[in-house]
């Protein structure tokens, strides 16, 4: 197949098998907990939907090993896990 001058084919993924995807979340973990610790914000591109759905579960797995909230966002390109807000005994929220 030819392409336009200048100009290479989208490369092709694999998905991850089951097996995969449990060792990359695990492997993950730790790693993006440390981040979070040290400088509270963690950005990894995320540009497919099963990075997106990887990386949220991570998100949540570290939230509850450093036990505290933990939030995730992602543009479609990127996905950003960082600190969320903590609720005190009155009800009133506020960062941590």
């Amino acid at each position: 197949m030819t392409h336009p001058l200048g100009t290479q084919p989208a490369p092709r993924r694999t998905p991850l098998d089951a097996e995969e995807k449990a060792r990359a979340e695990a492997a993950f973990v730790p790693l993006v907990a440390e981040h979070l610790a040290a400088s509270g914000r963690f950005r990894v591109s995320a540009d497919t939907p099963e990075l997106v759905e990887l990386f949220q579960k991570v998100a949540r797995r570290v939230g509850d090993l450093l036990r505290r909230p933990v939030v995730s966002y992602s543009n479609g390109r990127y996905i950003v896990i960082t600190f969320g807000q903590e609720e005190a005994a009155d009800g009133t929220v506020s960062p941590r």
